[in-house]
């Protein structure tokens, strides 16, 4: 009788297996249903044309006619071109600026529009605009403002008896001013993930800090901060990312210049590709942003693998 009692659950699981396994079938069949939309897209245009870029990076082409095997020579091309290490620096001057400026202006913003203060539903829709205004609708408004002939900034600055900056006009300004451009641009989106991260904090944890003795800085330094640094190492990894991708916002404002002072990496390829029409070359450059923003993405992953706290619950 105890041998039947201890076999009766094993034949209750076989018996019962055959009726989950459809289920479990259907599920994955609705479940990749959802996904699939997304999935074609994703690979039609993001895995193709990386993979048709890697092609063309080993031939001679110019985008218009076949291609010619090349080999490695765009490769070697790129190692010994120095407009291209000219535009490499000038890349990662704009990303160590862009990135830690975005993150040290977000989180103070967001800390305060997590108060309870009257109009505050105002105030972060204020902050969330420069989110949904498009690259070219602000690059046109930054070059009106700051137009050194009769844009608004000169203007407050003559009023007040300083001299007239050249702002995108000037080659030691353009990178600067496409710096706090895409600042405001991107400062939004930051603020939304930070706000977040702040609002996910246990209000529990926050009041036992302060029954503790902590004044309300400790306790944002102590508590908030490390259960907000997920939210950092995110916003560290895309902000990198677009960083290392800018181009719409120099296309709109200085197409380069003045004297190639904000060529980028980006804005570089698109001229080998469609200026000299030396599509091969282009390629190489593009497989070169693409390997350096995989290497960027898994240093800084796993680097806030071993800095973050995630909250089980």
């Amino acid at each position: 009788m105890t041998a039947d009692l201890e076999t009766r659950p094993a034949q209750a699981v076989r018996e019962r297996a055959p009726a989950n396994r459809p289920r479990n079938l259907a599920d994955h069949v609705s479940g990749w249903g959802f996904a699939a939309p997304a999935v074609v897209l994703i690979g039609l245009f993001g895995l193709v044309p990386v993979v048709w870029s890697a092609v063309l990076s080993f031939q001679h082409t110019d985008l218009t006619s076949p291609g010619t095997f090349a080999g490695g020579d765009n490769y070697a091309k790129l190692v010994a071109d120095p407009l291209f290490w000219d535009a490499a620096r000038r890349t990662l001057v704009y990303v160590v600026l862009f990135v830690p400026v975005t993150l040290a202006l977000a989180l103070p913003i967001a800390v305060m529009l997590n108060q309870q203060i009257r109009g505050v539903v105002l105030y972060r829709l204020a902050v969330s605009v420069p989110l949904v205004t498009s690259t070219v609708a602000t690059g046109i408004m930054f070059s009106w403002l700051a137009n050194p002939q009769f844009g608004l900034v000169n203007a407050a600055l003559d009023a007040v008896g300083l001299p007239k900056q050249g702002f995108f006009a000037d080659p030691g300004q353009a990178l600067f001013s496409v710096v706090a451009m895409t600042v405001w641009g991107w400062l939004g989106f930051a603020v939304i993930i930070y706000l977040a991260a702040l609002q996910n904090v246990p209000k529990d944890l926050i009041e036992a800090s302060s029954l503790d003795g902590c004044g309300r800085a400790r306790s944002f330094w102590h508590v908030e901060l490390p259960l907000v640094a997920p939210a950092t190492g995110f916003l560290l990894v895309w902000l990198t990312i677009n960083g290392l991708q800018l181009f719409d916002a120099v296309y709109v404002t200085t197409k380069g210049g003045p004297l190639r002072a904000t060529t980028v990496l980006v804005y570089h390829l698109y001229n080998e590709a469609f200026v000299s029409f030396d599509g091969g070359y282009a390629a190489a450059i593009g497989c070169a942003v693409f390997l350096v923003i995989g290497a960027f993405t898994l240093v800084q992953l796993r680097f806030n693998r071993r800095t973050s706290h995630y909250e089980v619950r």
